[in-house]
């Protein structure tokens, strides 16, 4: 029988948008089980103290400057990653914004995530496997519901960056499986997490008014907002040896939100 363990030893991850939030605490995570880590956000500040975080409590790992819009920004990442830790195993596209302008929305949460899975996804094959998780959202899985005192703003959801963001992580959940399909015979899984609403700095403006916090945290019946932890856990989970037979899956990460 197969032991249940998360052993990373050995392993690369490149983690984008590691600059915070949940990409820094699964780039941490990652450290955590054994894997040198490449530490990739357009906020190149960001993503140089969680390197300098996990460099500090004894892990391997590196930074860099990466828009995810920019393809050949992001091909150059793998063999950046690469160069500077001597592999490349995981690939966790997880860079990812909220509701601002619909072209942005796309640029970065669809077409960023596609240009990872089409050059991450054959780097990996070539190298002989390995492991792609995609940040997905609930939002990617049905539409999303507005607590009672948001409901004026409910309409808001369906213009601009709000429906930009639903549409961007549909396609995330469809390209997750897609690419599960097309690369599952050369040794590279691909899945992604839906997490719920989760206490990060993209969801910042929900703790502003604590009845709005709370309404939001009704939504799950766990009744309270997720930790960038615990979709990191998953993370993790998804991307080790643990999960060798789990490809094309998207995991709602969601505090049983996707179950109403």
């Amino acid at each position: 029988m197969q032991k249940l363990t998360v052993d990373l030893t050995g392993k690369v991850a490149l983690v984008t948008g590691a600059g915070s939030g949940i990409g820094r605490a699964t780039a941490v995570k990652y450290a955590e089980a054994g894997a040198a880590v490449m530490c990739a956000d357009i906020d190149a500040d960001g993503a140089k103290v969680t390197s300098e975080t996990i460099n500090g409590e004894g892990g391997s790992a590196a930074s860099l400057h990466l828009d995810v819009t920019d393809e050949t920004a992001v091909e150059k990442s793998l063999q950046q990653t690469l160069d500077a830790l001597g592999g490349f195993d995981i690939l966790f596209n997880n860079a990812g914004v909220g509701d601002i302008s619909y072209e942005k929305t796309i640029a970065v949460n669809q077409n960023g995530v596609y240009y990872g899975l089409r050059h991450g996804a054959e780097l990996l094959a070539k190298r002989g496997g390995g492991a792609i998780v995609n940040t997905a959202s609930i939002a990617g899985l049905q539409g999303l519901v507005s607590p009672l005192s948001m409901k004026a703003n409910a309409a808001g959801m369906t213009e601009g960056g709000g429906i930009a963001y639903i549409a961007s992580k549909h396609a995330v959940v469809g390209m997750t499986a897609q690419f599960a399909i097309s690369y599952a015979q050369r040794g590279v899984r691909v899945n992604a997490v839906a997490p719920g609403y989760i206490d990060t700095p993209m969801t910042s403006m929900i703790k502003e008014d604590m009845q709005i916090q709370h309404e939001y945290e009704q939504l799950h019946p766990m009744a309270r907002l997720g930790q960038p932890d615990e979709i990191a856990t998953a993370v993790v989970f998804l991307s080790s040896d643990a999960a060798s037979f789990i490809t094309g899956h998207t995991l709602p990460v969601d505090g049983g939100y996707s179950c109403c």
